[in-house]
């Protein structure tokens, strides 16, 4: 448990401190943000913030791991190397991307086929290396099955199968992060949260582990634990960034922060056997991208807008509320989320082991 608060403190000074650092830098670079022109035109004083820091979150969460690994001296896992790898390889792509739009002056980077290529590129790596990699009792880091609380196993996809349904969650989820990203601190708030939830459940399915008590309702998950402490790092990595990310914003994750949460949230959902529940504890990033896919369907099949504009937090901006209230309204969304989720994961512990 040390070691998980270290990983979280760690994250968050790194956070806190290098930021301001990254501001002025990309500052005297030009490195700003590119606002969209059919957006809200209370948006366009944005215009010129300094944007990719996401590079902040991704180094907190590298030095809050490895620093509390530094100091518990308990070993490297493939989990963990696993889900760092998926964050930081789509935090790649972001910061390509994010980049091109500065060098274009214009908000737009990588095309779509290069973002996808390098998102499907990704999750296969990921995917493979996840079903592939077992350990002394034959686990692997993730299942072939897609999950809720547990392994649905009449949902079992084999290898092949596995590595398309790792491409739709990856794309899914970094995706969706990437929506969301459109208010100062929402999406960062927003991911603390999910993040904070996933340490829970983390740590919940590390002391009830069938590898230490093989008592009924017991998980059948590898490396739980420091995968606690990549979802702490995380966590820290976002809450220091907020401090300099909330309204007003004095510097943006861009597409770098972005894609790298989102295919963290992607990995722990598979690694920790929960990829339908996430749906559930980060339910903010799915009504965000479900608004725009709903808003592109009504709109090509009745030429009319379902929302005044996609996405939904958008919506609410255009119908007179302030920014600042549609971010803490929505904070209050992904808070009430994420404890349906952890409460939905309880729940599912408690008829397990009641009932075997």
């Amino acid at each position: 448990m040390r070691g998980v608060f270290l990983a979280a403190g760690l994250a968050l000074a790194v956070s806190i401190l290098l930021t301001p650092y990254l501001i002025r830098f990309f500052a005297k670079q030009g490195f700003g943000q590119e606002i969209r022109e059919d957006g809200p035109q209370s948006h366009q004083s944005k215009r010129g913030t300094p944007t990719m820091g996401g590079v902040a979150i991704l180094i907190a969460i590298w030095v809050g791991y490895l620093g509390s690994h530094a100091f518990t001296r308990e070993p490297i896992t493939a989990s963990a190397l696993l889900v760092l790898f998926l964050t930081t390889a789509l935090g790649l792509v972001g910061f390509i991307d994010d980049f091109l739009k500065i060098r274009r002056q214009r908000n737009l980077g990588l095309n779509k086929t290069s973002k996808i290529v390098g998102q499907v590129l990704t999750a296969t790596i990921f995917g493979i290396l996840a079903v592939r990699f077992a350990n002394e009792r034959n686990l692997t880091p993730a299942s072939e099955s897609l999950s809720f609380v547990r392994d649905i196993t009449i949902l079992s996809f084999g290898v092949v199968g596995f590595v398309l349904l790792c491409n739709l969650i990856v794309a899914a989820w970094s995706n969706a992060v990437n929506l969301t990203d459109g208010l100062d601190g929402l999406a960062a708030g927003t991911a603390a949260m999910v993040l904070g939830t996933y340490v829970i459940i983390a740590f919940w399915q590390f002391r009830n582990s069938c590898a230490i008590a093989a008592s009924a309702g017991c998980y059948e998950v590898r490396d739980p634990l420091d995968v606690g402490l990549v979802a702490a790092a995380a966590m820290g990595g976002c809450i220091g960034f907020l401090w300099w990310n909330a309204a007003p914003a004095r510097i943006f994750m861009g597409d770098t922060g972005s894609l790298a949460l989102g295919g963290l949230l992607a990995g722990l959902s598979m690694v920790t056997r929960t990829e339908l529940l996430l749906v559930v504890i980060g339910g903010v990033f799915v009504v965000e991208a479900l608004s725009v896919s709903l808003q592109i369907v009504v709109f090509r099949t009745s030429r009319r807008r379902l929302f005044r504009m996609a996405p939904f937090h958008h919506h609410f901006e255009l119908a007179g509320w302030a920014e600042t209230t549609v971010i803490i309204r929505f904070w209050l969304l992904a808070a009430i989320c994420a404890a349906m989720g952890l409460g939905i994961f309880y729940s599912e512990w408690l008829a397990a082991s009641g009932s075997a």
